[in-house]
C-alpha cells in the first residue's frame, strides 16, 4: 500500500518510524527488538535507512597505506522484506545517488518491484567523509531529482535500454517520497532556492515529503505554508527525533543546518546526567507531537536512530 493512500485513508494521527540498518555482523533480530515494542502503534509504515560505501586505509606490512572499500549497514533491501513478512506493514527502503550508477539503480528498482515494495524515499545522501563536495558515481546521478526522474520512468515502463521486450514490461507502481528541510538544506544558499529545487523534485514525480527533524513546531507549520505558496501540494509528514545527549546540541545544528531553541538548550545544560537529558529530549518532543496531532497532521515520522525506548514513550503518551 502506498504512503498516499495511507494518508488518504487515515482519520487519525498514525505514527511511523525509521531505522537503521544494524553494524555488519548483526542479526535481523536486533531490528526486531527495535521494531516489537513500536508495533503496538500501528504505523503505517516503516523507513529503512541506506547506506552507501565507505573508505578506510589499512596500513600494510611495508608501511604502505592501502584503501579499502567497506560497508557498514548493509541489508537494506533485505530488512524491508523481513518487515512485510513478519509484521505485515508496508516498508519504505531509501534510495540514494551515492555508489550507484543508473544501471545499479534500475536493477535495485527491479528487485523491490519484485518484493512487492510500493514505496521509496529517494535522497541524493551525504558525501564521503573525505569529500568537501558530492561527486556522483560515473553514469550515476548528481542530484535527487535525477533520480526521481529514473523511478518516475520506470513507473511509464521508460528503462534505460528501451528495447522492443522492456517496452511490453508491466509499468512499476513506485509511490515516491522526497526530503524537506523546514529550516533549509545545509547547502543551499536561502530557503527560496531550496523550496525550487524542492518543486522540481514534484514536478519530476515526487508523491509526498518528509521533513529533516525540526524541535519548533512553527518552523514545519511556517515551511508547509511557504511550500504550498509555491505550489507544492503533495503530503508533507513532519519528522521528530528527541534529543538524547548535550553533544547533539553541538552536533546536530552542525550536521543538519537546523535551531534548537534556546528554552531547549538551557533545560538540556542544566540537566545533570544522561538520563536527565533524554527525559527533557523525550518530553519536549512529546510536546511536539501533541501539537502536531491537535493541527490534524495525518501523519507524524519518528526517527528512532535505534533508541526505540524513547520514541516509545513519547508515541505512548499521544496515542
Amino acid at each position: 500500500m502506498k504512503v498516499t493512500e495511507h494518508i488518504n485513508q487515515s482519520k487519525k494521527t498514525l505514527f511511523s518510524f525509521e531505522i537503521l540498518p544494524p553494524l555488519r555482523g548483526r542479526e535481523i533480530k536486533d531490528i526486531f527488538s527495535i521494531l516489537d515494542p513500536l508495533i503496538e502503534f500501528n504505523p503505517p509504515f516503516i523507513d529503512v535507512t541506506y547506506h552507501r560505501e565507505e573508505f578506510i586505509y589499512v596500513e600494510k606490512e611495508n608501511g604502505l597505506l592501502q584503501r579499502k572499500t567497506i560497508s557498514r549497514r548493509p541489508g537494506t533491501v533485505g530488512i524491508c522484506s523481513a518487515i512485510m513478512n513478519k509484521y505485515g506493514i508496508d516498508a519504505v527502503p531509501h534510495l540514494i545517488c551515492g555508489g550507484f550508477n543508473k544501471k545499479m539503480t534500475e536493477n535495485a528498482l527491479i528487485d523491490l518491484n519484485f518484493l512487492g515494495i510500493d514505496n521509496v524515499l529517494i535522497l541524493r545522501g551525504d558525501p564521503l567523509k573525505y569529500e568537501n563536495d558530492f561527486f556522483a558515481k560515473k553514469n550515476g546521478h548528481k542530484y535527487a531529482v535525477e533520480l526521481v526522474h529514473q523511478v518516475q520512468n520506470l513507473n511509464m515502463g521508460k528503462y534505460l535500454d528501451n528495447t522492443l521486450e522492456q517496452k511490453k514490461s508491466t509499468l512499476f507502481n513506485f509511490c515516491i517520497g522526497i526530503a524537506g528541510y523546514p529550516e533549509k538544506h545545509l547547502e543551499s544558499p536561502n530557503m527560496e532556492r531550496d523550496l525550487f529545487f524542492l518543486k522540481k523534485k514534484v514536478e519530476a514525480g515526487a508523491n509526498y515529503i518528509v521533513t529533516q527533524m525540526f524541535f519548533d513546531n512553527k518552523k514545519y507549520f511556517t515551511f508547509v505554508k511557504k511550500c504550498r505558496l509555491k505550489g507544492i501540494f503533495v503530503p508533507i509528514i513532519p519528522g521528530i527525533k528527541p534529543i538524547s545527549s548535550k553533544k547533539q546540541l553541538k552536533s546536530l545544528p552542525t550536521r543538519f543546518y537546523l535551531n534548537i531553541p534556546n528554552q531547549l538548550v538551557k533545560k538540556i545544560e542544566k540537566a545533570k546526567n544522561k538520563k536527565m537529558v533524554s527525559q527533557i529530549g523525550i518530553e519536549w518532543a512529546i510536546q511536539q507531537s501533541k501539537e502536531l496531532k491537535d493541527a490534524g497532521v495525518k501523519i507524524i515520522h519518528y526517527y528512532t536512530m535505534d533508541k526505540p525506548e524513547n520514541i516509545y514513550q513519547i508515541v505512548q503518551a499521544i496515542y
